[in-house]
Protein backbone atom coordinates (compact mmCIF):
# COMPACT_ATOMS: atom_id res chain seq x y z
CA UNK A 1 0.00 0.00 0.00
CA UNK A 2 1.69 3.38 -1.36
CA UNK A 3 1.48 6.36 1.32
CA UNK A 4 -1.01 7.98 -0.15
CA UNK A 5 -3.29 5.42 0.21
CA UNK A 6 -2.01 5.07 3.98
CA UNK A 7 -3.17 8.73 4.33
CA UNK A 8 -6.60 8.25 2.72
CA UNK A 9 -7.30 5.11 5.12
CA UNK A 10 -6.12 7.16 7.66
CA UNK A 11 -8.24 10.22 7.12
CA UNK A 12 -11.63 7.76 6.51
CA UNK A 13 -10.93 6.17 9.80
CA UNK A 14 -10.58 9.54 11.71
CA UNK A 15 -13.77 10.68 10.03
CA UNK A 16 -15.77 7.57 11.69
CA UNK A 17 -14.07 7.79 15.05
CA UNK A 18 -15.06 11.33 14.62
CA UNK A 19 -11.05 12.15 16.15
CA UNK A 20 -11.22 15.79 15.29
CA UNK A 21 -7.33 16.87 16.19
CA UNK A 22 -6.14 13.73 13.90
CA UNK A 23 -8.12 14.53 10.80
CA UNK A 24 -7.37 18.24 11.19
CA UNK A 25 -3.79 17.02 10.63
CA UNK A 26 -4.88 14.20 7.93
CA UNK A 27 -6.00 17.17 5.97
CA UNK A 28 -3.31 19.53 6.27
CA UNK A 29 -1.05 16.57 5.15
CA UNK A 30 -3.21 15.89 1.77
CA UNK A 31 -3.25 19.82 1.41
CA UNK A 32 0.48 19.96 1.39
CA UNK A 33 0.48 17.19 -0.87
CA UNK A 34 -2.56 18.76 -3.65
CA UNK A 35 -0.39 21.81 -3.66
CA UNK A 36 3.09 20.18 -4.72
CA UNK A 37 0.98 18.48 -7.21
CA UNK A 38 -0.20 21.45 -8.62
CA UNK A 39 3.02 23.25 -8.41
CA UNK A 40 4.55 20.40 -10.06
CA UNK A 41 1.66 20.88 -12.99
CA UNK A 42 2.92 24.20 -13.64
CA UNK A 43 6.05 23.63 -14.02
CA UNK A 44 4.88 20.76 -16.57
CA UNK A 45 6.14 17.99 -14.12
CA UNK A 46 4.18 14.85 -13.21
CA UNK A 47 0.83 15.04 -11.44
CA UNK A 48 1.39 12.68 -9.25
CA UNK A 49 3.62 13.04 -6.16
CA UNK A 50 5.43 10.02 -5.23
CA UNK A 51 6.50 8.04 -1.90
CA UNK A 52 9.83 10.05 -1.51
CA UNK A 53 7.96 13.55 -2.18
CA UNK A 54 5.86 12.85 0.49
CA UNK A 55 8.44 11.57 3.16
CA UNK A 56 10.05 14.91 1.69
CA UNK A 57 6.78 17.23 2.41
CA UNK A 58 6.14 15.27 5.91
CA UNK A 59 9.66 15.86 6.61
CA UNK A 60 9.52 19.37 6.18
CA UNK A 61 5.77 19.47 8.36
CA UNK A 62 7.24 17.69 11.34
CA UNK A 63 10.12 20.59 11.27
CA UNK A 64 8.18 23.63 11.12
CA UNK A 65 5.87 22.61 13.66
CA UNK A 66 8.88 21.75 16.04
CA UNK A 67 10.37 25.21 15.57
CA UNK A 68 6.69 26.43 16.17
CA UNK A 69 6.21 24.48 19.44
CA UNK A 70 9.37 25.49 20.80
CA UNK A 71 8.37 29.53 19.73
CA UNK A 72 5.37 28.44 21.61
CA UNK A 73 7.33 27.56 25.10
CA UNK A 74 9.12 30.26 24.77
CA UNK A 75 6.34 32.58 24.65
CA UNK A 76 4.50 30.44 27.24
CA UNK A 77 1.75 29.79 25.60
CA UNK A 78 1.77 25.91 26.14
CA UNK A 79 -1.39 25.01 24.90
CA UNK A 80 -0.22 25.89 21.41
CA UNK A 81 2.68 23.82 22.12
CA UNK A 82 0.62 20.95 22.89
CA UNK A 83 -1.31 21.04 19.68
CA UNK A 84 1.55 21.19 17.44
CA UNK A 85 3.08 18.59 19.13
CA UNK A 86 0.05 16.21 18.70
CA UNK A 87 0.29 17.48 14.87
CA UNK A 88 3.86 16.50 15.03
CA UNK A 89 2.87 12.60 16.46
CA UNK A 90 0.78 12.22 13.57
CA UNK A 91 2.30 13.22 11.01
CA UNK A 92 5.57 10.64 12.25
CA UNK A 93 3.21 7.84 12.43
CA UNK A 94 3.83 8.08 8.77
CA UNK A 95 7.22 8.09 8.38
CA UNK A 96 9.89 5.51 8.55
CA UNK A 97 12.11 5.16 11.57
CA UNK A 98 14.64 7.76 11.97
CA UNK A 99 17.96 6.51 11.83
CA UNK A 100 20.26 6.53 15.27
CA UNK A 101 23.70 8.80 15.22
CA UNK A 102 25.69 5.56 14.22
CA UNK A 103 23.61 4.62 11.40
CA UNK A 104 23.63 8.16 10.40
CA UNK A 105 27.01 7.67 10.87
CA UNK A 106 27.81 5.04 8.29
CA UNK A 107 25.33 6.15 5.79
CA UNK A 108 27.89 9.33 5.53
CA UNK A 109 30.51 7.21 5.00
CA UNK A 110 28.83 4.74 2.72
CA UNK A 111 27.15 7.64 0.62
CA UNK A 112 30.90 9.25 0.22
CA UNK A 113 32.50 5.84 -0.46
CA UNK A 114 29.30 5.37 -3.42
CA UNK A 115 29.57 8.87 -5.00
CA UNK A 116 33.69 8.67 -4.79
CA UNK A 117 33.71 11.81 -2.91
CA UNK A 118 37.55 12.94 -2.14
CA UNK A 119 37.01 16.78 -1.29
CA UNK A 120 34.08 19.54 -0.44
CA UNK A 121 33.13 19.98 -3.90
CA UNK A 122 31.59 16.56 -3.56
CA UNK A 123 29.00 17.35 -1.46
CA UNK A 124 26.55 17.98 -3.60
CA UNK A 125 26.89 14.26 -4.82
CA UNK A 126 27.08 12.79 -1.46
CA UNK A 127 23.67 14.46 -0.46
CA UNK A 128 22.16 13.53 -3.65
CA UNK A 129 23.09 9.52 -2.58
CA UNK A 130 21.84 10.49 1.18
CA UNK A 131 18.54 12.12 -0.18
CA UNK A 132 18.02 8.91 -2.66
CA UNK A 133 18.10 6.27 -0.04
CA UNK A 134 17.00 8.30 3.50
CA UNK A 135 14.55 10.38 2.54
CA UNK A 136 12.69 10.70 5.59
CA UNK A 137 15.04 8.90 7.95
CA UNK A 138 17.21 11.86 8.68
CA UNK A 139 17.96 15.56 9.21
CA UNK A 140 19.47 16.14 6.48
CA UNK A 141 20.29 19.85 7.49
CA UNK A 142 21.66 18.03 10.61
CA UNK A 143 23.80 15.37 8.26
CA UNK A 144 25.15 18.95 5.88
CA UNK A 145 27.91 19.44 8.30
CA UNK A 146 28.80 15.84 9.11
CA UNK A 147 29.35 15.39 5.13
CA UNK A 148 31.71 18.46 5.27
CA UNK A 149 33.87 17.40 8.60
CA UNK A 150 34.38 13.68 6.84
CA UNK A 151 35.08 15.55 3.43
CA UNK A 152 36.94 18.75 5.00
Amino acid sequence: MSLRERLQVALKDAMRAKEAERLSTLRLINAAIKDREIASRGEGGEQEVGDPEILAIMGKMVKQRQESARAYEEGGRLELAEKELNEIRVIEEFLPRQLGAEEVEAAVKAAIAEAGASSIRDMGRVMAVLKGKYTGQMDFGAVGPKVKDLLG
